[in-house]
């Protein structure tokens, strides 16, 4: 079944709707690891933190209501990963299915394109979390490695995969200068 549904960017008004897509996957699901939802005034500083560094926040609407939103991040502090960013995407539950993460992905990767990244990264939660699986395989990424039991929600162990899509040719060497906008994070830590 297809539904309509239009990508914008998100706005401020957007994060108590945000918050309540994000907070059933928080509460439900295991495709973070996150174990409190974080209320709108959390999700509004995440968005400002997002922006700040120029890179995109995405959402979708159907039916005159957000139903999914999606964003970039950058992926490590140290300036080596500098064209590389991390995705994350949540959709509503009772919008499952209807092409909507594609579009939010494929939309956000459009975007860190013309911003001069090369790769993105997404790291999902549970490795029997065939929903988020399939939809990063059908948006065009491929599986690239995964951790064992390195987190621990709803009593069980749970692993991570890791995933990755190419924006640019792989040939190509890297730029003489960073993306657009390129501010490393200041709370990583890693090789």
């Amino acid at each position: 079944m297809s539904t309509a549904f239009k990508i914008r960017n998100a706005e401020h008004s957007d994060a108590t709707r945000i918050s309540a897509i994000y907070g059933f996957h928080v509460s439900d699901g295991a495709g973070t690891f996150e174990e409190v939802a974080p209320a709108a005034e959390e999700i509004r500083r995440r968005m400002e933190n997002v922006k700040a560094r120029g890179l995109p926040w995405h959402v979708a609407e159907g039916k005159g209501e957000l139903v999914g939103f999606c964003y970039a991040s950058p992926y490590h502090a140290r300036s080596a990963y500098k064209f590389t960013v991390q995705t994350s995407v949540y959709v509503d539950r009772s919008w499952h299915r209807r092409g909507i993460g594609v579009a939010l992905l494929d939309s956000v990767a459009a975007a860190c394109r013309k911003l001069g990244y090369c790769q993105i990264m997404a790291a999902v939660g549970d490795s029997r979390n065939e929903g988020a699986l399939g939809l990063h395989a059908r948006a065009g990424y491929r599986t690239v490695g995964h951790a064992v039991r390195v987190g621990v929600k709803f009593g069980r162990w749970m692993d991570v995969v890791y995933l990755q899509r190419s924006l640019c040719d792989a040939g190509a060497p890297p730029a003489d200068v960073g993306p657009v906008g390129y501010l490393p994070p200041t709370d990583q830590t890693g090789p």
